[in-house]
């Protein structure tokens, strides 16, 4: 696989065993050791893909996705760090990585989450999606319910992305971890529970009918809705 990758990783050693394993894959590789200097390289490099370590001294993980996304850079990320807290992995996902991986963690399931966020950034034959009058731009990654727009975080759009793909079909936790978050169902249960609010705040909060159902015993649904939708308030989405 030939890819340009970037680690933003302080260990020493684990840097070294990452270049390593990722060079012998046939993949050409970058090092930085902290994040103020990941994130130059980051702004001024060509890269497939990003390798965040979250624990970095000074400017951490978290600002650097952060500050990448508001400066306009969609370069995949995938977030490495020793917490395995659901609120650390929301924390980070909400940063802008697109992937998140515990330590310690097997280089096979590196390589596997690599190969899957190479994929997902292949063009896009289709920009725009749409589920009655719900429409997702998949440019500006905004979407628009009765003509109210609001804006989405990167795994609420890859999620809602996901439902409008498979309107109508059910789609159990397991499948939405493995195609939304590309990791291990058992450890992102609760991760899946918040985003799910998350959208259901945005896009069925202020309408009826609701979009996003729960299916007993399986997960959710995205509803096709029968009617127009009407909007019950027009406050502010929370982000």
């Amino acid at each position: 696989m030939s890819m340009h990758l970037l680690i933003i990783e302080d260990e020493g050693k684990m840097a070294t065993i990452l270049r390593r394993g990722l060079e012998e894959e046939g993949m050409e590789v970058t090092v930085a050791a902290d994040g103020e200097r990941g994130l130059e390289e980051a702004r001024r490099g060509a890269y497939d893909l990003i390798l965040l370590d979250l624990g970095l001294p000074g400017r951490d993980g978290l600002e650097v996705a952060r500050e990448l996304r508001e400066e306009g850079h969609h370069t995949p990320i995938l977030m490495l760090t020793a917490w395995d807290s659901t609120e650390m992995k929301v924390r980070g996902l909400d940063a802008g990585a697109d992937d998140y991986l515990t330590k310690p963690f097997e280089f096979a399931e590196l390589l596997a989450r690599i190969r899957a966020l190479h994929r997902r950034v292949a063009p896009e034959a289709v920009t725009r999606l749409q589920v009655g009058d719900l429409t997702l731009n998949l440019l500006n990654r905004r979407a628009t319910r009765a003509g109210v727009e609001f804006q989405l975080t990167g795994k609420e759009f890859e999620l809602l992305k996901y439902f409008m793909e498979h309107p109508d079909e059910p789609l159990s936790r397991q499948v939405l971890t493995e195609k939304v978050w590309h990791g291990t169902f058992d450890n992102l249960t609760n991760v899946i529970e918040v985003y799910i609010n998350y959208l259901r705040n945005k896009i069925d909060r202020n309408f009826e009918p609701r979009l996003i159902r729960s299916v007993r015993s399986v997960g959710y649904i995205l509803r096709t809705p029968d009617r127009p939708s009407r909007i019950l308030s027009r406050e502010p989405h929370s982000e």
